[in-house]
Order: C-alpha cells, then sequence, then structure tokens
C-alpha cells in the first residue's frame, strides 16, 4: 500500500473501530512519507479531553499507556505501515517497523 492508502485503512478502521472520527494525515515536505494520528483538530481545543482521546488511541492502537498524551508517527516504511493497519484493525502486528535512520 502507498501513503494515501494506508491512511485511508487506518482511518476507517479506527473509525470502525471506536465509532469516532480520527485524524490520519499525511507528512508535507521531507516528512512526505510520515503518517501522523490524532484525535480530530476539534477535540484538541480542551486539554483534557486531547489527552482522554489520545489515551484512547493508545489503547486502540495496542500501545502500552503514556504518562504524557501525544499524537502517534508513522515512519515512512512499509514494515511501519503493515503494523499500524494491523493494530487499527485490532490485531497483533504481524510484522513490526525496525527504525532505519540513526
Amino acid at each position: 500500500m502507498d501513503r494515501d492508502e494506508t491512511i485511508r485503512a487506518i482511518r476507517a478502521a479506527l473509525k470502525r473501530r471506536s465509532g469516532k472520527a480520527w485524524s490520519v494525515t499525511g507528512g508535507r515536505g521531507t516528512a512526505w512519507g510520515w503518517i501522523t494520528i490524532d484525535v480530530p483538530p476539534a477535540g484538541r481545543a480542551d486539554a483534557a479531553a486531547r489527552d482522554a482521546g489520545r489515551h484512547e488511541l493508545r489503547r486502540l492502537l495496542g500501545l502500552e499507556p503514556c504518562r504524557w498524551a501525544r499524537n502517534e508517527t508513522i515512519p515512512s516504511a512499509n514494515d511501519y505501515y503493515r503494523e499500524y493497519l494491523d493494530r487499527a484493525d485490532g490485531l497483533v502486528p504481524s510484522v513490526v517497523g525496525t527504525p532505519y535512520w540513526d
């Protein structure tokens, strides 16, 4: 899958599982292949709601709770795309991305 197909698939899977519309966007410029998942912009105005949404997102993705709620960033690589597609579908990842940078 390419970046745009991955974005659509992750967005649809999270909506199907949570009933909520999540912000799944692609990077620009040198970060073009990277993908960011976050609460929708309207949900970021109130810090408590934003943090609760980000904690819910981590739970949906099968990630450990984090003391500091933040968005999720997916590096530009097929293994990472596949991992987060599986996570968004509520599956154990069939592959786990490995860093390709120093």
